[in-house]
């Protein structure tokens, strides 16, 4: 039996960058949005950030989070009730603090995904990096809960051209944006948000990917969190935009 499942990914960029005037931004689109499952990187723990983007809208979501570099800060996965999620886990990713965590998500059919979020390394100049996080990450989703789809999703900082992405499709994973518009997104970072710290290093261009693998068959993708302030066309909800998927779970 298959099932539709919607799932979202945004980088939040911390506390930083006029963070309370973006929050707005951000609640008034995840209420919108309601997602099955958001992954959400650079995440303020004792802020409570990501409870905060969850309690926005009519869904009750859980949240469950992965720490990177220190207990306080990290990547967190929103799981909307009645979906459920256990069999949680984390893997640390040695450079700039970087780590992943999983959990597995069962469906109410019994149909069951294994749902990851990441934050890869952001050095432009250091692809190699990357590289070697993503191969640290696939055998360890490898080794993982059996599951009938997975899914893996975040700030991956690499564009399409780097080994990075190749290395993900080479393991049989397919970007969900890619396969339902054909290319990915021109740019997913940085977006128009002006803020007098605003991080300028890098390459402008697809940093964010949602990757899926398994019984699961993608039937749109878009970008979201894209939209500024209408009376404050430098405000916008993150120095990232976020991606939107619909997916059919099973065959």
């Amino acid at each position: 039996m298959s099932e539709r499942l919607t799932v979202a990914t945004l980088n939040i960029r911390n506390l930083a960058d006029r963070w309370w005037e973006r929050f707005a931004l951000l609640a008034a689109d995840f209420g919108a949005l309601q997602p099955d499952l958001l992954g959400l990187q650079e995440c303020v723990y004792v802020m409570h950030q990501d409870r905060l983007i969850g309690a926005s809208g009519e869904g009750q979501y859980a949240a469950i989070r992965g720490w990177a570099g220190r207990p306080e800060y990290g990547n967190s996965l929103l799981v909307r009730e009645p979906f459920v999620a256990r069999d949680e886990g984390r893997l640390d990713l040695g450079v700039s603090g970087r780590a992943i965590h999983r959990a597995l998500v069962q469906l109410p059919t019994g149909t069951t995904v294994l749902v990851a979020v990441t934050h890869l390394h952001h050095d432009p100049d250091e692809p190699e990096q990357r590289l070697r996080q993503v191969e640290q990450l696939l055998p360890w989703l490898d080794d993982g809960p059996p599951s009938d789809a997975q899914i893996v999703m975040g700030d991956f900082n690499a564009h399409p051209d780097e080994p990075t992405y190749g290395a993900m499709v080479e393991a049989g994973f397919r970007s969900a944006f890619c396969e339902a518009n054909g290319v990915e997104p021109a740019v997913t970072w940085p977006t128009g948000l002006e803020a007098p710290m605003i991080d300028d290093t890098g390459s402008r261009g697809c940093l964010d990917y949602i990757f899926v693998r398994g019984a699961v068959s993608v039937d749109a993708a878009r970008v979201v969190f894209d939209r500024p302030d209408p009376q404050d066309p430098g405000l916008f909800p993150s120095d990232h935009v976020g991606l939107f998927t619909e997916l059919t779970i099973g065959r």
